[in-house]
């Protein structure tokens, strides 16, 4: 196997279970040293945090002759995040890549949603990725002023809740939606200093996805059977984020890939669909009936996440 990240230094957050725990383990494969950051605390931020995930992690990365080090400051936590920065610069000397994969839920209806379950979730999504990305950021620049040009990465994991929408997931969306604007924003402000920023959007079986939302578990769920293609194993999306975080990806900037199932589909953000113009200012009602053979033309049709899961299973 070809080692994409010989020498790279990396810090994945949310890194002690599920999609980041894949991402540790193979990018550790591919010669990257790992900074494993874990609360080790519920799906839904709640319980008393533990190491321990993160520590299993960092042991398996060992045993098959890896480098990592365990983490556990929250990304909430402003200077938080600047001391899970400073912990790769501490241990490993430099940092090359951020993957903010730290997560929770607090699934709500919008007219149930407490204001502490909306603040929480922006809290480790949105806040917790800025924070990661505000003293990463920082830190690569000081470095392109003095001469030493890392090709530093940030890889935001968004969601399909947030680029198709979801019941129930109001904040989750949001959080997710705005995590893929991120990415392409600080890509456009990072670029001279020879760093990227991207998002995907992953298909996954993860606690998120199975033991936090019935709307997904029941498909995600499910046993696959000995010798049955496992389309929702968090393994798929690992490679993706990997082939990102290299040196092989230096052009590819402000993108956002849904991945998982063995796929990947190259997304793109709001953009015209259909248009309708005159020189003068709009009469409403005239301008609505301009506008309903747009829309009837099918302009509005959308994905949504259960045909989106029912495909990936076929594919």
């Amino acid at each position: 196997m070809a080692r994409l990240l010989e020498g790279k230094v990396a810090v994945i957050t949310g890194s002690g279970r599920g999609i980041g725990r894949e991402e540790a383990l193979l990018m550790a494969k591919h010669g990257a040293k790992i900074v494993v950051n874990d609360l080790g605390a519920h799906f839904d931020g709640s319980g008393q945090a533990t190491g321990t995930p993160a520590q299993e992690v960092v042991a398996e990365i060992k045993k098959m002759g890896g480098e990592a080090v365990a983490n556990g400051e929250s990304v909430t936590d402003f200077q938080g995040a600047k001391r899970i920065i400073q912990c790769a610069l501490d241990t490993f000397g430099k940092l090359n890549i951020v993957v903010n994969n730290a997560g929770i839920l607090r699934d709500r209806m919008i007219f149930n949603m407490a204001e502490e379950d909306w603040d929480a979730v922006l809290g480790v999504h949105l806040k917790g990725s800025f924070n990661m990305a505000r003293h990463a950021c920082e830190y690569w620049r000081e470095e392109h002023k003095k001469g030493s040009l890392l090709n530093g990465r940030i890889i935001n994991t968004a969601s399909d809740a947030g680029l198709l929408g979801n019941v129930g997931q109001s904040n989750y969306g949001s959080a997710k939606a705005a995590l893929a604007a991120m990415a392409i924003i600080i890509d456009k402000e990072m670029a001279k200093y020879g760093v990227t920023a991207n998002a995907i959007a992953p298909i996954a079986r993860t606690r998120l996805t199975v033991d936090a939302t019935p709307s997904t578990a029941a498909i995600m769920g499910r046993q696959v059977g000995a010798g049955e293609f496992d389309a929702f194993a968090p393994e798929h999306i690992s490679p993706l984020v990997a082939w990102l975080a290299s040196d092989d990806a230096k052009d590819v900037h402000g993108e956002v890939f849904r991945v998982g199932a063995g796929t990947v589909w190259l997304m793109q953000g709001w953009h015209s669909v259909g248009k309708v113009s005159k020189r003068a200012v709009w009469d409403a009602a005239a301008l609505g009936a301009a506008l309903k053979p747009e829309l009837a033309k099918g302009a509005t049709a959308k994905e949504d996440m259960g045909s989106l899961l029912a495909s990936a299973l076929s594919s």
